[in-house]
């Protein structure tokens, strides 16, 4: 067994049973072909649906290495949430692996993208947004220490997704220039940030575009796009609760519990 399919093996299995990995099952992608090719080899071997996928920058310390702006994972459908006007959504994380929760900017994507355009920018992309919306990013990997070892191993276990929670719509997104955000745990205020709607959403969905385009593949219409953290990656754990505030545009609330429990 190659050492793709051998590491995409070993998480997918950890996933499937809800359980923590102690260590990487093997050794890291060092580079950022390796790493989309465990990363694939673990999709094809997923029994679900990508609906979507998360966008996330590339920390500066890891840029020359994986010398990408961004990177993307995969979002499936059973872990697409759309909880109802005042409702928390439901969402699993692994019990001793990583978990965090994130407030992000969520597009829906409104058409099929044509094959192989790869110059996609944030100021040509409008026509794919469906929709923008308020949402979460549940981050979570049977690693903990997933981050910690950098964007080849993140890339390789489904870029540390296990769930977007598309919130309420952005109408009138066209017209907003930013968007403050702040993020509570418990009731607690853990982080708070702001969101420039063209270099960051617009531009996610631009990444991911071209990401997709140079992977032989395409968006489809009707694919979530989760554009990156707005107030910080925040630790959580099965049993708490967090809270997103979006001033001017509503709240998120997510429910976390334990994944396979």
């Amino acid at each position: 067994m190659s050492d793709a399919q051998d590491i995409s093996a070993q998480f997918t299995a950890a996933r499937a049973a809800g359980r923590a990995l102690p260590a990487y099952p093997g050794t890291p992608p060092s580079t950022l072909a390796e790493a989309y090719a465990v990363q694939a080899a673990a999709i094809a071997r997923w029994p679900d649906a990508v609906a979507g996928w998360k966008v996330a920058r590339v920390a500066p310390a890891f840029a020359a290495q994986f010398p990408e702006e961004r990177l993307i994972g995969p979002a499936f459908a059973a872990n697409i949430h759309r909880p109802a006007a005042g409702e928390a959504a439901r969402c699993p994380v692994f019990d001793g692996g990583f978990a965090a929760v994130e407030a992000e900017i969520v597009i829906v994507v409104a058409q099929d993208a044509p094959a192989g355009k790869s110059d996609w920018t944030a100021d040509t992309v409008a026509p794919f947004v469906k929709s923008m919306h308020i949402g979460v990013e549940v981050a979570s990997s049977p690693l903990a220490t997933l981050n910690d070892i950098g964007p080849g191993a993140v890339i390789s276990d489904f870029g540390n997704n296990w769930g977007v929670v598309v919130g309420a719509e952005i109408t009138d997104w066209r017209a907003r220039e930013t968007i403050n955000v702040e993020t509570f745990i418990d009731g607690v205020s853990v982080g708070t940030g702001q969101v420039a709607i063209q270099p960051g959403p617009l531009g996610a969905l631009a990444f991911t575009l071209n990401k997709r385009a140079a992977q032989g593949a395409v968006l489809k219409a009707g694919d979530v796009i989760s554009t990156g953290m707005i107030t910080g990656v925040h630790d959580i754990r099965a049993g708490q609760q967090s809270r997103h505030v979006f001033a001017g545009c509503g709240e998120v609330r997510v429910q976390v519990t334990r994944a396979g429990g």
